[in-house]
């Protein structure tokens, strides 16, 4: 069967586009959860915690051999357009920590900082290049969700700050939106910030949908926040099939939040 070239063109994407997925619109619609989860749980005093390296964290974070049928990669791709925080530009600042979290960087002012692109594994088969079921074999990946999980740690009290400043600008300072751009990207403005229910425990977490305005309508994305002592965990997930404007789930897998947990127990 014929293929279209704009099919066979989001079928060659790279990972590199992650990170400015909302910027140019690419997400899906999923179901906006209205109740929010935060957990506080006692924990080493702020004083004494001391952030962890990022040669710590990198045994910490997940790889592949932690999630049975997908692929964990670093999100280097992704950073090289977003290469930094610097790159960003956010009209307000008490919404950065949530743009942070949507570009792959972590949300607040870490001493170390590592992260993965958990992607659904490709099917197994390998067909000829070239061939309809290649094709195929790459819009289904398309069609999966992806999800961006990051790790930082932060000395004494940062963690919990940082948390913080999260939870004040999805329940208060940016729950009307806010407009975030990166260099050489038109900028994209987000019309909602709205609570949801976390999958994660740790010492803390918060959830949140963040509602925005694509050429194919309305859309929404989800991510997460977890604190475990000085270290925070974040997960933002995405569905490349959005492109064409189908409507996509792109609900935080629950697999992923847990095994990730189960390392940093």
């Amino acid at each position: 069967m014929k293929r279209s070239s704009r099919a066979r063109t989001a079928a060659t994407m790279s990972v590199g586009a992650l990170s400015l997925a909302l910027i140019t619109g690419c997400g899906g619609d999923t179901d906006a959860k209205d109740t929010k989860n935060t957990a506080d749980k006692p924990s080493a005093p702020a004083a004494t915690a001391k952030a962890l390296g990022a040669a710590e964290l990198e045994k910490l974070i997940i790889g592949k051999a932690d999630l049975k049928g997908y692929d964990v990669k670093p999100a280097g791709a992704a950073q090289q357009i977003v290469p930094s925080k610097d790159a960003l530009t956010v009209k307000d600042a008490a919404c950065e920590p949530l743009a942070y979290v949507l570009t792959g960087f972590a949300p607040g002012d870490e001493s170390a900082y590592v992260n993965r692109v958990a992607t659904q594994a490709a099917p197994t088969s390998a067909p000829s290049a070239g061939s309809d079921e290649d094709l195929d074999a790459a819009m289904d990946l398309l069609g999966s969700t992806i999800t961006i999980v990051s790790l930082s740690s932060y000395d004494g009290d940062g963690a919990q700050r940082t948390m913080k400043a999260v939870k004040d600008a999805v329940t208060t300072s940016c729950a009307s939106g806010f407009t975030l751009a990166a260099k050489g990207q038109e900028t994209q403005r987000f019309t909602k910030v709205t609570a949801g229910k976390s999958t994660g425990s740790g010492d803390e977490s918060i959830a949140y949908t963040v509602n925005g305005k694509t050429d194919e309508g309305e859309t929404q994305v989800n991510a997460e926040v977890v604190r475990h002592g000085s270290t925070v965990a974040t997960y933002y997930s995405l569905n490349l099939a959005a492109l064409s404007g189908k409507k996509a789930d792109i609900s935080i897998p629950a697999e992923i939040v847990t095994a990730q947990e189960a390392k940093l127990k």
